[in-house]
């Protein structure tokens, strides 16, 4: 399977979604949040490079996505699936997904989700990395699980295949 991310979309986004990611990743561990401001630093982003880079109507479609991830994640926020947080960044990351690389991406969203979950519940119990970390909340949570890992694990992972597939 080819991605239908470019080369070229691919080394103009990663600079920018690599960040924010680690940011992401750092900050649901830590409390169990994501920050609204990393939702609009990664929306803002796109919004910027996006116009520079794509033709606009793929652009629009793009941003299109964006609002029916929302609304999606809203809705899924409202059953108590997950948390509006994770909800916000969806929304965020899919526009950076090109739409016939959405089904590849939830797959790698699933990958990731799944080894990202046994990775934490695995780290948890190692006791020289919990000394490291007292302070993260997601230690102490139970079932509830950081789902901005396996977000941004899989956006930047997505990002990274499009730069090495091709030039």
């Amino acid at each position: 399977m080819s991605l239908a991310l470019s080369h070229a979309e691919a080394i103009w986004f990663l600079p920018l979604v690599l960040p924010i990611c680690i940011w992401v990743a750092l900050s649901d561990l830590r409390s169990m949040r994501i920050p609204n401001i990393a939702v609009l630093a990664l929306a803002g982003g796109f919004a910027v490079i996006g116009l520079l880079i794509l033709p606009f109507e793929a652009y629009l479609w793009r941003l299109a996505a964006l609002g029916i991830v929302l609304i999606m994640g809203f809705v899924i926020s409202a059953l108590g699936l997950v948390g509006a947080g994770d909800a916000k960044f969806a929304a965020a990351m899919a526009p950076f997904v090109v739409p016939g690389d959405g089904l590849f991406f939830l797959m790698l969203f699933s990958l990731a989700l799944i080894g990202s979950w046994v990775m934490h519940r695995l780290a948890g119990r190692i006791p020289a990395l919990r000394r490291a970390t007292p302070d993260w909340a997601s230690w102490e949570q139970g079932k509830l699980f950081p789902m901005g890992i396996a977000l941004a694990g899989a956006l930047v992972i997505y990002m990274v295949m499009g730069v090495t597939t091709g030039a």
